[in-house]
């Protein structure tokens, strides 16, 4: 499993940002860039330069190599995640047990390896997709009209 390098420093820098519960607009003035900017830098959809990165940091008061220091060892750590195969035998027509397919909701193909949990990944978070009910509503009534 792979990260990319503009992923792992936006996570990071999002993550600066709203522990200090900072906004956008108040990062992009003080470090003199596009909001629009430094939103797609946090998505990790825009590589930064040197010079953005170190304003960006400036703004949130957090030196630059203890943000690399970070990310490395974020990605180190990514990179070391054992990735199990995908079980892609699935009869037609046949469903899970209900046991087994919550297990697996929020892992799929994948587990956590112990060794790795530590305060370099506290801020990393695997959740579950959103439950949705399995039966959908098709049927709307027509308004009822009240006689005056």
């Amino acid at each position: 499993m792979t990260v990319l390098l503009r992923e792992a420093i936006g996570d990071r820098l999002r993550h600066a940002r709203t522990n200090q519960r900072r906004t956008l607009r108040d990062i992009s003035r003080a470090a003199r860039v596009s909001l629009g900017y430094l939103s797609e830098v946090e998505r990790g959809q825009k590589e930064a330069s040197s010079e953005l990165l170190a304003s960006i940091c400036e703004a949130l008061d957090l030196p630059l190599g203890e943000l690399l220091h970070k990310v490395a060892a974020d990605v180190s750590a990514i990179d070391n995640v054992e990735v199990a195969p995908v079980d892609e035998k699935v009869e037609a027509g046949k469903r899970r047990a209900p046991e087994r397919e919550s297990a697996e909701a929020g892992l799929e193909g994948g587990r956590l390896v112990s060794e790795l949990i530590g305060n370099d990944l506290a801020d990393l978070r695997i959740s579950p997709p959103p439950r949705m009910s399995p039966a959908l509503r098709t049927t709307i009534s027509a308004p009822k009209m009240v006689a005056a």
